[in-house]
């Protein structure tokens, strides 16, 4: 990981044009004044010439501007910062969810636990750029995904890029690219023609594009995992598609993942309000974990020989993320004692009775004749998954099951909508984890469960899961939780993914038996909760 790597690792990286560390970090030319991709087919530069930097923010910030033959903007996200718990961490993920944008510096800074002078210091210190620069390069980012992969009018592209005027947008994308937007725009490279998808008619718009991974990518087992914990009325799945509603900060929006004839994942979204899109680009990239290092997980795993043949058979194992934190929390509580099919039919019921109904999307994903999506396969009238507040008031109406367990999944709906109980993807994991217990009904596997989906954390693991105890039997680990969990130590700060291999491992068809309920150890069937 790049995080830990020095000078010399760095420079051989770009010298052999390793597309692994791509977006891990960027490589500056003082002889030239511009920043590259590691994989950059350019001529090697001399090391003396080379700067690395962490971000692209931060050669920004150090006045250069981005290469316009590697395009170090389109690289996939970089992984450190889920690997990354400290507050340089936490506030990237936070700045990639659009909390700048809607709630300026003042409002990370509050997040995080710091005044807004203390953020900016700490940020430039440790990533070379302050909050606002790293915004600024995150809306670069969004503006030249939207220039390249769409026929979306260039004003257009500016909103849903986050910025707040025109000329900003012109004078940010030509500082950065060293270019005016409609000349970045002229030099993409489609794979494909018919896929340029133009902004619809107010009040909506419909996008599709391409979504940048690295390395291998299990996708058939995120479409399977997501369609057997999809919510009807919610959620639509098949073995080669997941879509859903969603609530976002200026309205409801739609998307949906598939991957394409190039093995490329594709988002295809409908949303209420432009601004919104940078938002649910990141939550869907969070959501299918495309931000991971395949590469450096396959090969740390790869190194026991108890679980090199599930590397073999499974290259680019993904820890599936959460697209709402809150959402998460209730779908772990409802799944955390009962099968996925059970909670799946309890959640069902939830959405139906609480969520609310939003319009239908087709005028907005309906596309030119030649389009690979026509109209008649965007969804239908849909819900949205209920609000914390509907939950918190009417859930008792709904819920079925224990009385203390549905207090404790209305209690933390209530604390969720009241602000009790912060729950986001900038979190300091410990002070997630204990608030978390410290609600009643919470209990450690749940904690560490939402943990691993919401923080995306790649280092959970779940000794007390029954099916992670089944997975390792059946690939010969110790099967007794405190044993495996000693063995399981071996694997950081992997354990997330190796938590999903032994999921995988289960051996199928298994026999049903009946399991002491434990909030720690849930019923086979529900060995991940009964969530999506």
């Amino acid at each position: 990981m790049s995080l830990a790597m020095t000078f010399e690792e760095r420079y051989r990286a770009i010298d052999s044009r390793d597309a692994r560390f791509d977006g891990q970090f960027v490589t500056a030319v003082r002889s030239t004044g511009i920043y590259c991709r590691p994989s950059c087919p350019a001529r090697t530069p001399k090391a003396s010439n080379v700067t690395f930097y962490q971000t692209s923010a931060a050669a920004h910030e150090a006045g250069y501007r981005a290469c316009k033959r590697c395009l170090p903007e389109a690289a996939p996200g970089s992984p450190q910062w889920n690997l990354r718990g400290d507050t340089a961490g936490r506030a990237m993920r936070l700045i990639a969810d659009g909390v700048v944008e809607r709630e300026g510096v003042p409002g990370l800074a509050r997040r995080l636990g710091y005044s807004p002078r203390h953020l900016t210091r700490l940020l430039t210190t440790e990533l070379g750029a302050g909050p606002l620069a790293l915004s600024r390069a995150h809306r670069a980012q969004t503006a030249r995904m939207l220039l390249v992969g769409s026929d979306m009018p260039a004003a257009d592209v500016a909103f849903a890029s986050g910025f707040a005027s025109v000329r900003q947008f012109n004078d940010t994308v030509r500082e950065v690219f060293g270019m005016p937007p409609l000349e970045l725009r002229a030099r993409r490279r489609l794979s494909r023609p018919g896929e340029r998808v133009a902004a619809a008619p107010t009040p909506g718009v419909a996008i599709d594009l391409a979504l940048p991974h690295r390395g291998a990518l299990d996708a058939a087992g995120l479409f399977e995992w997501m369609s057997a914990r999809a919510l009807p009325g919610v959620e639509t799945a098949t073995a080669s598609t997941f879509a859903r509603t969603l609530r976002l900060p200026h309205g409801p929006a739609w998307f949906e993942l598939r991957l394409d004839d190039l093995g490329r994942v594709r988002l295809r979204a409908a949303l209420t309000d432009l601004s919104d899109l940078s938002t649910l680009v990141t939550r869907a990239r969070r959501l299918f974990d495309l931000d991971a290092d395949p590469d450096a997980v396959d090969e740390s795993l790869s190194r026991h020989p108890e679980l090199a043949p599930l590397v073999t058979a499974l290259p680019g194992i993904r820890v599936p993320g959460a697209a709402d934190p809150h959402e998460m929390l209730i779908r772990a509580m409802v799944g955390q004692q009962i099968t996925v099919a059970a909670a799946r039919t309890a959640l069902t019921a939830l959405a139906a009775r609480l969520g609310e109904e939003v319009p239908a999307f087709e005028g907005m994903l309906a596309g030119p004749a030649e389009s690979p999506h026509p109209a008649a396969d965007a969804p239908g009238a849909s819900r949205l998954f209920p609000t914390m507040a509907a939950i918190a008031e009417r859930g008792r109406e709904v819920l079925r099951g224990p009385a203390a367990r549905i207090r404790a999944i209305t209690g933390a709906a209530a604390a969720l909508a009241g602000g009790e109980l912060p729950l986001t993807t900038g979190d300091d994991a410990a002070e997630q984890r204990a608030a978390l217990l410290a609600m009643p009904g919470i209990g450690p596997w749940t904690a560490d469960y939402v943990r691993m989906r919401v923080l995306a954390d790649p280092d959970v693991f779940l000794p007390g899961d029954v099916a992670v105890r089944s997975g390792a039997a059946a690939i010969g680990l110790p099967a007794e939780p405190r044993t495996l969990e000693g063995w399981a130590a071996r694997t950081a700060p992997w354990r997330s993914y190796l938590t999903a291999h032994l999921w995988r491992a289960v051996p199928p068809r298994q026999p049903a038996r009946r399991v002491a309920a434990s909030r720690t150890s849930p019923s086979p069937a529900a060995t991940t909760g009964g969530v999506s």
